[in-house]
């Protein structure tokens, strides 16, 4: 990483900004792992290959890559370079707020693999209210950011056709368990979108 970036202030700071918002995310993973992985009281169950751990295999993937410097879109240093990473640096910390806010709302609900609990609550309020998956949606905009940061258009490329299809994939697995759970879920999936806020139309009513 600080192979890449030049040593002066501004990418210092970016620098340390994005690493701690990585270690903020790992320190919320740690967390629910310690408070909310549990085996009992659970209703359904449905394992899935798209879990922390395999995530946190893309991560590394995604690290060694930025690293590698392959693919880099490169640029002559200026104002189009401090933008992109200003951009990209943005990406990164509201994905992390997002990540860790939504974790706050979901609470006890929380699971590593995808679980119904007798229990179990649809949350619909904080991140939740705009996106029906807040913890997969923050962690995408975090690697698009990182990519933006770093111009590396094989990061890029490994984001879009690996990471944010297994984002789905586990999404709907998810989305098929919750609908069996919960009568209210399809209308909740029809007014909020999965990884982006859904523009709703509002109906037009006729005098006629």
């Amino acid at each position: 990483m600080s192979a890449f970036l030049e040593q002066d202030w501004f990418y210092i700071g970016i620098e340390s900004i994005i690493c701690l918002c990585v270690f903020l995310l790992f320190v919320s993973i740690i967390i629910d792992f310690s408070l909310y992985s549990r085996e009992e009281d659970v209703q359904a169950e449905k394992k899935s290959i798209v879990a922390t751990g395999s995530m946190t295999m893309f991560f590394l993937l995604f690290y060694l890559l930025l690293r590698s410097g392959i693919w880099v879109w490169r640029i002559s240093p200026g104002s189009v370079q401090e933008i992109l990473i200003l951009l990209g640096t943005t990406m990164i910390v509201a994905g992390c707020f997002m990540n860790i806010s939504g974790r706050f709302h979901l609470g006890k609900n929380w699971a590593n693999q995808i679980k119904i609990y007798e229990k179990h609550s649809l949350i619909q309020t904080g991140m939740y209210r705009w996106v029906r998956h807040p913890l997969y949606a923050s962690i995408i905009l975090m690697f698009f950011g990182a990519c933006l940061v770093f111009r590396n258009i094989a990061a890029l490329l490994a984001v879009t056709v690996v990471f944010v299809p297994f984002m789905y994939y586990r999404a709907l697995q998810e989305e098929r368990l919750l609908m069996q759970r919960f009568s209210q879920y399809e209308e909740y999936r029809r007014k909020t979108g999965m990884f982006f806020p859904l523009m709703l139309k509002k109906e037009v009513v006729s005098d006629d």
